[in-house]
């Protein structure tokens, strides 16, 4: 079994508009924009980073904005619900934020014990704020955001799977403990994680697979400390059967991936080096950074982007 996962590291979806995406997340949600590059496989496309005041595992949103991305259509196979959590007692103050700025898809009941607020983000991402006592995470403070009210990071992020006992043997391989059920979801928890500890798998045998498209989520990412355990990671997961890209350098941390069971594509990636390699921790996000590779090709890239303030 694998002990050294600590939770989530990031979550990532794409988006159909890059000022729209980064006002919601920046302005609506509060969170600092905590890195704007672009998506290495194609510089034509930004990667938007969100986070915590210094993008720590377990806080960072990040978004592929394709301009004018047709919509992804929900379903199975994917993660149905990114969950983000608050300070205990502050959905009311979340839920009337939401409803003068017009945030679709409201909707607030409970989860395992806890009160949650749901909403729709701009391309109609799943998304959700999920109450918590306990969590110890310092905010970053955006205005018209009160301390005791600000998102903390994640919470976790539930799957949408039409069967699932396999992803279940696999997180608990991941060091994932099943922890309870309710209904057609069961949660799982990582021990002494950093703080986006959950994973719910809801069985939805019924429903029809999804497709991705703006507001879908194109991959989830979970958090080792280093390359050493990146590698350790790596080679219990091929030593059971599951087929693993090579080690990627990402510039801000180190990336595997691999296809769960259920077709979720999972992430590992590691803590370091961290978002404050190329700069100034009170200057994130400020300036558009490229790989290396991109580097000569400045300003043909950013003459190809849209700026991100109006």
């Amino acid at each position: 079994m694998i002990r050294d996962i600590k939770g989530l590291h990031h979550v990532t979806s794409m988006a159909s508009d890059a000022r729209q995406n980064n006002r919601f997340f920046t302005e609506t949600l509060g969170l600092r924009r905590v890195k704007q590059t672009v998506n290495f496989d194609d510089p034509s496309v930004y990667h938007l980073y969100y986070g915590d005041e210094s993008g720590s595992a377990g806080t960072v949103m990040t978004y592929f904005p394709f301009q004018n991305m047709m919509l992804g259509r929900p379903g199975v196979g994917e993660v149905g619900e990114t969950q983000f959590s608050v300070p205990k007692d502050s959905l009311k103050f979340w839920q009337d934020r939401f409803i003068a700025q017009g945030v679709d898809g409201l909707v607030m009941d409970t989860v395992f014990g806890a009160s949650r607020l749901r909403f729709k983000g701009p391309d109609g991402d799943s998304l959700a704020l999920i109450e918590s006592a306990d969590d110890a995470r310092g905010p970053w403070l955006a205005q018209g955001i009160p301390s005791d009210a600000a998102i903390r990071g994640f919470a976790g992020a539930r799957l949408s799977l039409h069967d699932t006992a396999a992803t279940e043997e696999l997180l608990g391989f991941m060091g994932y403990q099943r922890a309870e059920k309710e209904g057609e979801v069961t949660r799982f928890i990582i021990p002494n994680g950093n703080g986006a500890d959950t994973i719910d798998l809801a069985a939805l045998p019924k429903t029809p697979f999804a497709r991705q498209g703006a507001g879908s989520v194109h991959h989830v990412a979970f958090a080792v400390d280093d390359r050493e355990k990146q590698l350790e990671v790596r080679k219990a997961l091929m030593d059971t059967g599951y087929q693993v890209t090579p080690i990627i350098d990402r510039d801000y941390f180190w990336a595997i991936y691999f296809r769960t069971p259920g077709g979720v594509l999972f992430e590992v990636a590691t803590n370091e080096p961290g978002f404050n390699r190329d700069e100034d921790t009170a200057h994130l996000g400020e300036t558009l950074k490229l790989p290396s590779r991109y580097e000569n090709f400045r300003d043909q890239i950013e003459a190809n982007l849209v700026p991100l303030a109006a």
